[in-house]
């Protein structure tokens, strides 16, 4: 959350307290307390808890989101698109651990939530700037053919899988550590023989 806005600071808010309590154990009340903010400004900026879990959530994909379209103005290649699926990914999770522990626990409650269109429209612009952004590499034939629901899982599915386990604290291995490893590893899968 680079800018600091009250909208900002309540859920920077948000998140320590349910980082430290867990988000079924959080109140308003306790979000208010360590934001500062009055009652009347939290219902302003979100109604409930549950739009403020929600804003909490798609802020933080949307700034992975932000790095990742930021990534896209430099690549040259193939290579380097795929690279930088992982690599900005790995960088976010990184940079913000307990933002990314909240976002893996939290998609089903969002997706469920009053809000939950919202996300599925978010996911849907994200992933049709990823697929814009291959496009031409698909068209050339430099990444392998499959179907373009499961390039995602492909591509991410092994840093995903280990930022959750060294989210938990079960790996030995830090997950910078690891980060050109799994963009090898995710360029090596998708990539035309």
């Amino acid at each position: 959350m680079a800018r600091s806005s009250r909208k900002d600071e309540i859920l920077q808010a948000a998140l320590a307290c349910f980082t430290e309590s867990g988000v079924d154990a959080t109140t308003i009340e306790m979000i208010r307390d360590r934001s500062g903010a009055s009652i009347g400004s939290l219902y302003h900026h979100f109604g409930n808890k549950e739009r403020i879990i929600a804003a909490l959530y798609l802020a933080g994909t949307g700034e992975y989101a932000a790095m990742l379209e930021q990534g896209f103005a430099s690549v040259r290649s193939a290579e380097d698109c795929v690279k930088l699926l992982v690599t900005s990914y790995v960088d976010w999770v990184v940079a913000n651990p307990d933002w990314a522990r909240f976002v893996l626990h939290s998609r089903g409650r969002v997706e469920a939530s009053e809000l939950g269109e919202q996300l599925r429209e978010a996911n849907r612009v994200h992933y049709q700037r990823i697929f814009a952004a291959l496009a031409d590499y698909r068209e050339l034939g430099q990444l392998c053919v499959m179907p373009a629901d499961c390039f995602a899982s492909v591509v991410i599915g092994p840093s995903h899988d280990f930022a959750r386990n060294w989210l938990a604290g079960r790996t030995q291995t830090p997950l910078a550590d690891c980060r050109d490893l799994l963009a090898q590893v995710a360029w090596d899968s998708v990539r035309a023989r």
